[in-house]
Formats: C-alpha cells, structure tokens, sequence
C-alpha cells in the first residue's frame, strides 16, 4: 500500500503547482495587458467571469491536491481501504474542477474577447465565427482597445486548456491508483491469509 500512496502523494505535488498557474492565468485575464480600466468598466469577456481557472482548475483542484499530499498522514484515523476510497472522491473532485475549467475554457476562445471596434464599438466580433478567427491572425487587428487582446486572450485561454487537461490527467490517474487499491487489497490481503493459514 505504501506504494500507492507514495504515488499519490506525487500527483498531489504535480496538482500544486497546476492549480497555482491556474490561478495565475485567469486573474491575468482579468486584467488585460496589466490594465485595472477594463474590469472598472466590465469590458471583459462574459466567460471569464465563470472563473474556470481560478475556480475550478485553481481553488477546486486545491482538494484533491491537499487530499493526496496527506494521505497516510494519520494511521490511526483511516483504515487503508478508507483511506484510498477517499482519494477517489477527491479525484472525482478534480475531474469535476478540470472539465468545468477545459469547457468555460473552450466556451471562451470560441467566443473570443471583448473589444473596441471602429465598426461596432464594444462587441464580440468573432462571436459568430463559431472559433474560426483562431486560424486568421490577419483579422485579429480589429481590436482596437484592448491593444492585442486577442493574443492575451488566446494565449491564457490555451494556457488553461493545456492545464486543464494535465489537472485531468493527474485525476484520473490517481483515481484510476485508488480504484484499485480499494478493491484489489482487500482480495489480496484474503490470499496472503488463506496462503499462510
């Protein structure tokens, strides 16, 4: 068992410092190019208040993060079965905070951001292009305030797809880790019982 929770407690330190640039990236979001003026005057995407990265991807995937780190901590307090079921509900946890950080996310760069046209004034204008406008740099220049928002945009917003994914990942493998342990070591223990009886 001191395997598998030694694995854990790995995931959990691989988890920190995920959840930490998550945070990061979404505050960065909320304020473009290091301007308060644009959140004074709410001229921010309508996704980025969902806070995917500072909420789900940051503070949610703090859990499963502090669950893992401490696991075997305190032998009195859990049976080992208990123990690992437990790191299963804080993974399930972080599977739920990583996929509401991919999808609003997701929902954020399809949407691109809000700008100053010269055409519309403030607007989404690559709203209805349904994410197209990633693949057309030339089009970007449109925004004219915030300047280069649609890189700032695109650049943190990728960022927390790739951090979501990673948060995912580690998730899933230690619910994968814990899974098995809760089930297979009970069954295993029974062997090594009946072998030396």
């Amino acid at each position: 068992m001191c395997c598998s929770v030694g694995f854990a407690r790995s995931l959990g330190l691989a988890l920190l410092p995920l959840a930490l640039c998550c945070i990061v990236a979404n505050l960065l979001l909320l304020f473009p190019m290091g301007e308060i003026t644009y959140i004074q005057h709410d001229r921010l995407a309508s996704y980025i208040w969902y806070f995917g990265g500072l909420g789900g991807g940051g503070l949610l995937m703090l859990v499963p993060a502090i669950v893992f780190i401490s696991l075997g901590k305190c032998s009195c307090c859990w049976n080992e079965n208990l123990m690992m079921c437990g790191s299963v509900l804080a993974a399930v946890v972080g599977l739920v905070g990583s996929g509401y950080c991919f999808i609003v996310s997701g929902f954020a760069l399809v949407q691109g951001p809000q700008c100053f046209t010269a055409s519309y004034g403030w607007s989404y204008p690559f709203a209805d292009q349904r994410g197209r406008y990633l693949l057309q740099p030339e089009g970007w220049s449109r925004c004219l305030q915030p300047v280069q928002i649609v890189e700032w945009n695109v650049t943190l917003l990728c960022v927390l797809l790739g951090l979501a994914v990673l948060e995912f990942i580690v998730c899933l493998l230690q619910l994968g880790n814990g899974l098995v342990n809760a089930v297979c070591r009970p069954c295993c223990y029974k062997q090594e019982y009946s072998l030396n009886a």
